[in-house]
């Protein structure tokens, strides 16, 4: 079987993003395809670790992803008064960039979409596929326009709901995991240098991470029963009750939850896949193939290092090969967060048989700055 010189990408988030451009620099002919025709994301913020701006780097939008944010210490656990039970420093530098970094969502997408059109990669809004058929040798393609083509690859990176994934595995999906997610981005204080979280609370915990020199969001994961559908003028409200009775920086910053249009609030859903993550030549990455919940802050990470091992070995091998590969190198690490972050929020809601989640995100910490 030849190597791969024509990919298609269905997904233009961060793991789509990602590929197209690992794949364009090894000369690799690709194109993109996103059924969002206004090409947004909602403006949350996101932490970052050592392993995602060494994969961004490696992208060659790794300077412009730490001028896009705020660069931190590391992760600190308080008690529920705020004071410091334990500091998680990241490493000083990785490749010659910070290690631990927040920014907003739509920061990291203008990052990327602004390197994937740099580089003159052709990407279609509001398409996708109507239709995938691998005939062994190449994958035809029909998209909702009503255009074919014809590819040497199919790379599903649209996300936690992925069609890709329902097309080939149409019994995985997303489950709920007991908890919820709640977000609102609120001004940074001054001397702020750590991502806080909050510990003692029962069913979850709470805390921040600096987005920007002026900005930070918080954050509060907790179980809701029975996964209930918050009216949208209640959502300012809802996140309150959950932020009371911490004190601290997070207690201050409480006070600023006030609009219920700027709360973020999603159920948390999970699909690992087992191996492999591919049938022919049609393969899902990042959210498709692994969705976690965001314990560990790593979803973004896992995306875009799944891009990097896959443009990698799409260049170097035939494509059964490259997917066989690409899954030798990626499975077992994405797996290992997968099912820590899902561990994560057990402990959360079953505090009476809990392990120690200090140590277990000090143990992932280490085990992500190794290289892929």
């Amino acid at each position: 079987m030849d190597k791969a010189t024509r990919v298609l990408v269905i997904g233009g988030g961060v793991g789509g993003l990602a590929v197209a451009i690992g794949l364009h620099q090894r000369g690799i002919d690709v194109e993109v395809v996103e059924r969002d025709k206004d090409w947004k994301v909602y403006h949350v913020g996101i932490i970052v670790q050592a392993n995602f701006v060494r994969a961004l780097n490696m992208l060659g939008v790794g300077d412009d992803a730490v001028k896009a944010g705020y660069a931190y210490r590391g992760a600190r656990f308080l008690d529920l008064d705020g004071n410091v039970l334990k500091e998680l420093p990241g490493d000083t530098a990785v490749d010659g960039l910070p290690s631990d970094l927040g920014l907003t969502r739509p920061a990291l997408h203008k990052v990327l979409t602004e390197k994937v059109l740099g580089l003159g990669i052709p990407v279609r809004l509001g398409v996708t596929f109507e239709s995938l058929d691998d005939r062994g040798d190449a994958v035809d393609v029909v998209f909702t326009d009503g255009t074919r083509g014809t590819y040497d690859v199919v790379i599903g990176a649209d996300g936690n709901y992925s069609a890709v994934r329902k097309a080939l595995w149409p019994h995985a999906k997303p489950q709920y995991t007991g908890q919820g997610v709640w977000r609102y981005n609120v001004p940074r204080p001054e001397g702020l240098e750590w991502s806080d979280i909050y510990l003692g609370k029962d069913k979850g915990k709470a805390g921040y991470c600096p987005l920007t020199p002026e900005e930070m969001y918080i954050f509060a994961v907790f179980e809701e029963p029975g996964n209930p559908r918050f009216a949208p003028e209640t959502l300012a409200d809802e996140m309150r009750a959950r932020l009371e009775g911490y004190g601290g920086l997070l207690a201050e910053a409480a006070t600023h939850v006030t609009d219920p249009a700027l709360v973020v609030y999603r159920p948390l859903e999970a699909c690992i896949m087992p191996a492999p993550w591919y049938k022919g030549r049609i393969v899902v990455i990042g959210d498709a193939a692994h969705s976690a919940t965001p314990h560990l802050g790593q979803g973004a990470a896992m995306a875009v290092e799944d891009a990097v091992v896959l443009a990698e070995e799409l260049a170097e091998r035939a494509v059964d090969d490259a997917l066989a590969a690409f899954m030798e190198r990626r499975f077992e690490r994405a797996k290992l967060v997968g099912t820590s972050s899902i561990q994560l929020g057990e402990w959360d809601m079953h505090p009476e048989r809990a392990g120690d989640p200090v140590a277990l995100t000090d143990q992932i910490r280490r085990k992500l700055a190794e290289p892929v």
